[in-house]
């Protein structure tokens, strides 16, 4: 048998783990978790998505007689799991943040009551991006077929309760959601980003949608879309500053076709057609139609 020299090994990573927590202000305290756990929320997010849609989503035995019991069991669980990855992620932030005076749990209470209480919100923005799909894609023989096996449906499901995680003050655990979503989908949405209802993404593989962009109602996006920024401002010493609005913003029934890259904060208007593989760097008015050969040919400033 070969000898790995584990023992060292372990040691060594000690060292570098120590080193990293002192270098982060990590704790040293034995036995404390500091941190939310990515295992923890993907089941909570699987029971928030089987109250959301129980007959769908929910477990396979599941029937019309006791789906209410069954919605508030796993809702009551997921929550009181939601609480406690709540109240990890607020400690974590008062250790690097010690001058900032929060009573961590009533404020983690809250965010969660707040959170519960927006589900029903939810539900019928999804029930709406749903139908958005259902009706956008010629290929879709039913609403259970869409909710089931779209890609684009999933993301959405993972980005609305992110969304209310990020607005209610949670970013970390809303940025684990929303993660979640991505490595199963490859459709990175980040939970900062506004979307109003009935929003569908055909396809969706590849789409990009950074934290301040603002999606009105009825959008449509194709494959590989980008809805990106254009530079990264600064300030004095060189640091990237942080919340500035620089995604755009795309309004009411625009749709945009595969590859389109759309970059800054400019805005798309009302009922305006971006083709597929242009590159936006410029507002877009109301109703206008962007295609490759409109690009070349428009005069160059």
């Amino acid at each position: 048998m070969v000898h790995f020299e584990v023992g060292e090994i372990v040691r060594a990573l000690h060292e570098a783990r120590n080193e990293w927590r002192d270098s982060q202000r990590r704790s040293r305290e034995p036995g404390a978790r500091e941190f939310p756990s990515r295992d923890a929320l993907a089941q909570i997010v699987e029971s928030l998505k089987g109250a959301l849609f129980p007959m769908r989503l929910g477990p396979p035995e599941l029937r019309h007689e006791s789906e209410d019991f069954y919605v508030g069991h796993t809702l009551n669980t997921a929550l009181q799991a939601l609480l406690l990855q709540a109240r990890l992620e607020l400690n974590f932030n008062a250790r690097h943040a010690p001058d900032a005076a929060v009573d961590i749990d009533q404020t983690a209470a809250e965010a969660v009551r707040q959170f519960a209480l927006a589900l029903p919100r939810l539900r019928r923005l999804l029930d709406s991006d749903v139908l958005a799909a259902y009706h956008g894609d010629p290929a879709a023989r039913s609403v259970d077929e869409v909710l089931l096996c779209y890609p684009g449906v999933l993301a959405m499901i993972h980005h609305r309760l992110a969304h209310e995680l990020y607005r209610l003050g949670l970013p970390l655990l809303a940025r684990i959601v929303a993660e979640l979503a991505h490595a199963q989908t490859g459709i990175d949405i980040h939970p900062g980003a506004q979307i109003d209802a009935g929003f569908f993404m055909d396809h969706g593989t590849g789409i990009v949608i950074g934290e301040t962009a603002v999606i009105g109602k009825r959008v449509r996006l194709y494959q590989a879309v980008t809805l990106g920024a254009k530079r990264f401002p600064t300030d004095a010493e060189g640091n990237l500053q942080k919340g500035l609005p620089r995604h755009p913003v795309v309004e009411d029934d625009v749709v945009i076709y595969a590859g389109a890259t759309i970059l800054g904060r400019v805005t798309l208007g009302k009922g305006a057609v971006i083709g597929g593989n242009v590159w936006i760097t410029d507002d877009v008015p109301p109703g206008a139609s962007v295609t490759q050969a409109s690009l070349q040919n428009a005069p160059r400033g």
